[in-house]
């Protein structure tokens, strides 16, 4: 495993802006190891890890592409009405008769072309009279015929490695002759939350502590990215006991993960406890909400420690976490997609820092207006079940008006 040595991260430096800071230490957690072959029925999500390829053409015979008629063009009269005999009848599944028996040939979609017939009529575009068909002028050659390999010739790449799969690569897959695939292993994550404040969902609450949500959030969106989750509960504020807890949690995991404690309070342990048994380089990211995050090795395990408040949890496992997931499973990266919304709000804020707004959606005639969310606290849980989504303000900008146009991520396309 590389060491992270730029102390260019470390406290009191300057704020990296996201890319930044995901380039730089994805440059050194290594791709984790370790393939296994499964069926398609259990490949989704899953990561590729070698280059798919097409065992046959695809369609891999010629084929008709709707019910109709095949014929030979050459057969057909030059701008008038043909009529021709019905000679035989060719439903899908069916091999076609090696020879031309001339006319036309009742055909099926998917049932292959009989050789020597280039075209098929639909159809409701011809009249049958018993056993002839009229087939009206002006049809191209070729029409509703589709050749062999249209869609994908054999041996042609069907599947990049790094692709996480989706379940159209699993189809394409299966119609070019794959029924198993070699994928990367689940990249097996330890998630902690910190904090002497933290109770357990559904425990009792005694004065001064909140109920974690923060393991549940992230344990959700870790599955959803085709994570292998161990569950490690809550670290206390205890400088004694933070070590060997993190130390352990190295044995058999490829990343540990964590939520609070890593920001310059008298009670943030975390930072102290992984320099004890590791190395941590620290940074602050030029990010609203979510400046305070870690990243480090623990026993050589990748350490990434993440911001306490919920709001600023998710945008970091969104823009920084996710990327950095992918470069350890093997996966390629492609950044959310951003859908362009104009403000219906003014907002004014720093230079050199990126800021996410969470806002709610309205439509009307001249399309999508975003309104800010009318509380936008870090620790606010509501403003992620109340909002549509985030809108994404550059680190140059410092300032919105209304009817400017925004970069939008709405919550239901992110993961």
């Amino acid at each position: 495993m590389a060491q992270l040595t730029d102390d260019c991260f470390a406290f009191g430096g300057k704020l990296l802006a996201i890319e930044e800071a995901v380039a730089r230490i994805a440059e050194r957690f290594p791709v984790i190891a370790g393939t296994e072959i499964v069926p398609l029925a259990e490949a989704d999500g899953r990561v590729a890890a070698a280059d798919v390829f097409a065992e046959h053409d695809l369609p891999p015979f010629a084929n008709s592409a709707v019910d109709g008629y095949a014929v030979r063009h050459a057969d057909l009269a030059d701008g008038t009405e043909t009529v021709l005999p019905v000679t035989g009848r060719l439903p899908a599944g069916r091999a076609a008769e090696d020879d031309w028996p001339g006319g036309a040939i009742r055909i099926f979609t998917g049932a292959p072309m009989p050789p020597g017939a280039d075209t098929v009529f639909m159809q409701e575009d011809v009249r049958r009279d018993g056993d002839h068909v009229a087939l009206p002028p002006g049809l191209k050659p070729g029409a509703n015929a589709r050749p062999a390999g249209e869609d994908m010739a054999r041996g042609a790449l069907a599947i990049p490695a790094g692709q996480r799969l989706r379940p159209q690569d699993l189809a394409l897959a299966a119609a070019t002759g794959h029924a198993r695939l070699t994928v990367r292993r689940r990249l097996r994550v330890a998630l902690f939350s910190t904090g002497d404040e933290l109770a357990e969902p559904g425990a009792a609450l005694r004065p001064g502590s909140i109920h974690d949500s923060n393991r549940v959030l992230l344990a959700s969106l870790l599955h959803r990215l085709g994570c292998a989750v161990s569950d490690l509960g809550i670290l206390r504020d205890d400088p004694a006991t933070l070590p060997a807890r993190l130390a352990a949690a190295a044995e058999g995991h490829d990343l540990i993960l964590t939520s609070g404690g890593v920001s310059t309070g008298e009670e943030d342990h975390v930072k102290a406890a992984v320099e004890a048994i590791g190395r941590l380089v620290l940074w602050r990211l030029a990010v609203k909400p979510g400046r305070p995050v870690a990243a480090g090795l623990v026993a050589g395990t990748p350490f990434l420690g993440l911001p306490g408040n919920p709001v600023a949890v998710y945008v970091t496992l969104l823009f920084v976490v996710r990327p950095l997931l992918a470069a350890l499973g093997g996966a390629r990266y492609a950044p959310p997609l951003a859908v362009p919304v104009r403000s219906g709000f003014p907002y004014k804020k720093k230079q050199s820092r990126r800021e996410f707004v969470r806002v709610i959606l309205s439509r009307d005639a001249d399309g999508l207006t975003a309104t800010k969310f009318p509380r936008d606290g870090a620790g606010v849980l509501t403003s992620l079940t109340g909002s549509d989504g985030l809108v994404e303000l550059p680190d140059d900008t410092t300032g919105v008006a209304p009817g400017d146009l925004l970069a939008f991520y709405p919550h239901a396309l992110l993961w």
